[in-house]
């Protein structure tokens, strides 16, 4: 874009026929604007997707937990 190397210059660096290397830097001119229009950065999280999922996690956890105590004759519940 900023001139530095010819368009077969850069052809030549990446294999690409010269007329593809100008069909590319047309394409990104006519639409550079729009790249930056949508926001960046990470997607927002659901938090209820989230919540549930922790939930099931806690449960499992507890029924491998009472299995473990049962297995091993621990007194204490």
């Amino acid at each position: 874009m900023r001139g530095i190397k010819t368009v077969n210059e850069i052809g030549q660096l990446f294999s690409v026929h010269p007329t593809q290397v100008s069909l590319w830097k047309k394409e990104l001119q006519d639409q550079a604007a729009s790249l930056f229009d949508a926001k960046r950065g990470p997607k927002p999280v659901d938090q209820s997707d989230n919540m549930e999922r922790l939930y099931s996690e806690i449960g499992r956890l507890k029924m491998e937990l009472d299995w473990l105590k049962k297995s091993q004759g621990y007194p204490y519940r």
